[in-house]
C-alpha cells in the first residue's frame, strides 16, 4: 500500500532490477504484485491450471483480436445456448430449481431431499421478508412472509403445508416416517433430480418465480437428444474420473465418479458447444488462451453442485464455495450464456477481459489518506508483459515473465539467480489444489489453451508438497526450500505467508525450513480470512490469521536476530494484542497461532533443536497467552 507523498518514481519501482521468484505461484499474485514494483518476475508451480491462471494475469492481450475472436464465439454457439432457457412465451429464463431424490429402502417412495420447501429468500430476511416456497402436493409455487407465516399455503390446490423438507441432517424421512441416512438410500448411485420451479425475467424487467410446465420439460429433453445426438468432435466433454481424495470423498459417496456427471445433460450440451467454439478458434494466441481460461468460470457456476444463495446478493454459490466437492440436495441451473443476467454466463467474458487489460495497463492501488482508504492509479508500473519459455530468454529479455509448470524441488534456475522469494506454501491439511483443480483440467485437456499444455488424465503429482500427514508435508516442502536456497542469492530473503491451526502442522512447516538449512528471523501475524468464511465461522475457536515467516540462509542470519522463547511468546501476543487495540476481530486460535508460529521459530535458530520438547513448550505458552489475552 502506497503511503501519502509517495510518487509514480518512488513507489512504482522499488525492486527494479531484482528478480523475484514463486515456487507456488499459484494465481500469479506475487508475479502481479512484484511486476508492479518493477522487479523481473519468475514463477512456477506444479499445477497446469495455476500456470494458466497466472499466464492470464500477466500476458498484454490485443484487445482487436480478442474481440474477434470473442465475436466468432457469440455466432457459433450463443444462439443454441440461450434457445434452451426459455418459456413458451420466449421469455428468458435465468435460473432453474432441482431437488436430488432417494428412494425410501423399506417402502421404495421417491423422498425428495429438501431441508425446507422455501427454496428462494432475501439475504437478509428479516428486512425483506418475502420468500418463496414449492407445495408438496401440486408442485406449486407460493409466495410466503417469513416474518409470520408458519407453514405454506398453496393458492393453486388450496393446501397448507410445514416449511420442513424431508431431509435433516444426514437422514431423510419419507411419507410413511420411514428415517433412514441418505448416504444408505442412495447406496452409491447418483441421485436422480427433478426440475420443480424456474426464475424467469419478463418483458417489464421484473424477476418472477413460477412452477414448471410442460415446455420446460420438453425444452430438456430436446437438449438430452441433442447430447446424444451431437457427434463427440463438435462437443467438448469433461474427461477423466475422479479419484479418493481429501476433496473428493463426498462426491465419491453420492456416486460422482467421473467429470461428466457432475453436470446435467443440458449443462454438458450447452458448456460443450462453447467449449467447441472456444477449442476450434484458430491459432495459439495469448487472446485465444484468454477466453479458454475464462471459460472455467462459467463452468464453476453451471453444474450440479451450485447452490442458491437467493435475492438481494450473488445468487449463485460456485461448486468452491467451501473448498471441497460436495453434492448439493438442492441445485440451481442457469444459462450458461447468461446473456440476461445470472451468474457468470459465457456472455460477459469480453467485459471481463477487458476490465482485466486495463487493470494491466494501469493498475489501481490503495493509498491511506487520513481516515479514509483510496482507490488510486498511476502509482504502480504496468503488469503486462510477454512470457519467456526459458530461463535464457528471460535473462536476455527480463521485462518479460518466466513462468514454468513442474515440480518447485527441480528447476532450471542457475545457482544465486534470485533477489527476492515471496510465495504463498501448501496446507498441511486443508485445501487440496489437484483435487480441485482437476474440475478444470478436465475441460481444459481437451480444450489445449497453450503449446505444451498437458494432456494427462489429472494433475494430481507425487512430488505435490500438500499432505494431510505432517511428516510428509515437512520432507516434500524441505526439498523445496531447498532449492529455493540454492537459487537464493547471497543475502537474499524467503518470506511467505501460512495458515495452520495445528501445532503439528507449524512444527512440520518450522523443522521443514530447518532441514534445508533456513533459519526464521520474523513472523507476523496479520488478518486473512474474510468474517463470513465458512470453514472459520464453522470451528470452535476460529483462526482468522495468517503469519507472515521472514527466513534467511543459516550462513547469512545476522548476529542477535534471535529471540528466545520468551521473548518470542511475548512479542506474538503483543501483535494480537495490537490487532485488536485496533479493532480487527481475533480471539483465542488466532492467539494459540501467533505463539505457536513464534515459538516454534525458534527452532530454526538452533543447530540440533529437540522439536517434541519445542512443540509442547508451544503448545504451553500458547494456552498462557491465551489465558492472558482473554482472562475469564
Amino acid at each position: 500500500m502506497s503511503g501519502p507523498g509517495d510518487s509514480i518514481s518512488d513507489a512504482s519501482d522499488r525492486l527494479r532490477g531484482l528478480v523475484v521468484y514463486d515456487p507456488f505461484a499459484g494465481s500469479g499474485t506475487t508475479l502481479v504484485e512484484a511486476a508492479k514494483l518493477g522487479a523481473a518476475a519468475v514463477g512456477r508451480d506444479i499445477n497446469p491450471v495455476a500456470t494458466l491462471t497466472q499466464r492470464q494475469a500477466l500476458q498484454p492481450w490485443d484487445l482487436e483480436v480478442l474481440a474477434d475472436l470473442f465475436g466468432q464465439v457469440v455466432r457459433k454457439c450463443a444462439r443454441p445456448v440461450q434457445e434452451l432457457h426459455r418459456t413458451v412465451s420466449n421469455e428468458p429464463v435465468l435460473h432453474y430449481f432441482w431437488v436430488a431424490l432417494a428412494h425410501c429402502p423399506e417402502c421404495g417412495e421417491d423422498v425428495e431431499l429438501f431441508t425446507t420447501r422455501v427454496f428462494a429468500r432475501h439475504a437478509y430476511p428479516r428486512r425483506f421478508p418475502r420468500a418463496q416456497a414449492v407445495c408438496p402436493g401440486c408442485r406449486g409455487i407460493c409466495v410466503t412472509d417469513l416474518s409470520k407465516d408458519e407453514a405454506g399455503h398453496c393458492p393453486a390446490c388450496g393446501l397448507t403445508f410445514s416449511f420442513q423438507g424431508a431431509a435433516r441432517g444426514r437422514f431423510m424421512t419419507c411419507h410413511l416416517g420411514h428415517r433412514t441416512p441418505v448416504i444408505a438410500a442412495l447406496n452409491g448411485s447418483v441421485p436422480e433430480r427433478r426440475m420443480y420451479a424456474k426464475l424467469v425475467l419478463r418483458a417489464d424487467g421484473k424477476r418472477e418465480y413460477r412452477a414448471i410446465d410442460d415446455f420446460d420439460l420438453y425444452l430438456y429433453d430436446k437438449a438430452a437428444k441433442s447430447l446424444a445426438n451431437t457427434s463427440p468432435d463438435e462437443l467438448v466433454r469433461p474427461l477423466g474420473t475422479l479419484e479418493e481424495g481429501v476433496s473428493t470423498v463426498q462426491a465419491l459417496r453420492w456416486g460422482y465418479d467421473s467429470w461428466e456427471r457432475f453436470f446435467n445433460e443440458r449443462q454438458r450440451y450447452s458448456l460443450g458447444l462453447i467449449g467447441a467454439a472456444l477449442r476450434d478458434l484458430p491459432g495459439a494466441s495469448a487472446e485465444r488462451e484468454a477466453l479458454i481460461a475464462s471459460f472455467g468460470r462459467t463452468v464453476e457456476h453451471h453444474n450440479l453442485f451450485c447452490s442458491y444463495k437467493g435475492e438481494g446478493t450473488g445468487p449463485v454459490r460456485s461448486i468452491f464455495h467451501n473448498h471441497v466437492l460436495r453434492p448439493e440436495r438442492c441445485s440451481v441451473e442457469g444459462d450458461p450464456w447468461g446473456a440476461q443476467g445470472g451468474s457468470a454466463g459465457f456472455s460477459g467474458v469480453l467485459t471481463r477481459l477487458l476490465k482485466a487489460a486495463q487493470y494491466k495497463n494501469n493498475p489501481l492501488d490503495f493509498r491511506a489518506e487520513a481516515d479514509r482508504i483510496l482507490s488510486v492509479d498511476q502509482s504502480s508500473l504496468p503488469v503486462a508483459r510477454p512470457l519467456s519459455t526459458t530461463w535464457q530468454q528471460f535473462v536476455r529479455n527480463p521485462a518479460t515473465a518466466y513462468t514454468t509448470t513442474g515440480d518447485a524441488s527441480q528447476t532450471d534456475l542457475p545457482n544465486n539467480s534470485v533477489d527476492l522469494i515471496v510465495t504463498d506454501p501448501p496446507y498441511v491439511d486443508n485445501v487440496h489444489y489437484s483435487e480441485l483443480a482437476d474440475f478444470f483440467h478436465a475441460w481444459l485437456s481437451a480444450m489445449h489453451p497453450y503449446q505444451g499444455y498437458p494432456d494427462v488424465p489429472s494433475t494430481r503429482a507425487v512430488q505435490e508438497v500438500q499432505n494431510a500427514a505432517p511428516d510428509g508435508f515437512r520432507a516434500s516442502a524441505a526439498l523445496v526450500w531447498r532449492e529455493c536456497r540454492r537459487v537464493l542469492k547471497p543475502g537474499g530473503c524467503l518470506l511467505f505467508s501460512f495458515h495452520q491451526s495445528q501445532t503439528t502442522g507449524w512444527c512440520a512447516l518450522m523443522r521443514s525450513l530447518s532441514d534445508a538449512g533456513f533459519t526464521v528471523t520474523t513472523t507476523r501475524a496479520v488478518i486473512a480470512e474474510v468474517a463470513t468464511s465458512l470453514s472459520k465461522t464453522a470451528a470452535a475457536e476460529p483462526n482468522r490469521i495468517d503469519v507472515i515467516v521472514v527466513c534467511r540462509d543459516a550462513t547469512d542470519t545476522p548476529a542477535g536476530a534471535c529471540l528466545d522463547l520468551g521473548q518470542a511468546a511475548t512479542e506474538a501476543l503483543s501483535e494480537i494484542q495490537g490487532l485488536r487495540d485496533a479493532g480487527l476481530r481475533v480471539g483465542p486460535g488466532d492467539v494459540r497461532t501467533a505463539v505457536r508460529a513464534a515459538v516454534l521459530a525458534t527452532g530454526t535458530q538452533q543447530a540440533s533443536a529437540d522439536w517434541e520438547v519445542l512443540q509442547a513448550e508451544a503448545d504451553q505458552r500458547a494456552t498462557a497467552a491465551v489465558a492472558e489475552f482473554n482472562p475469564t
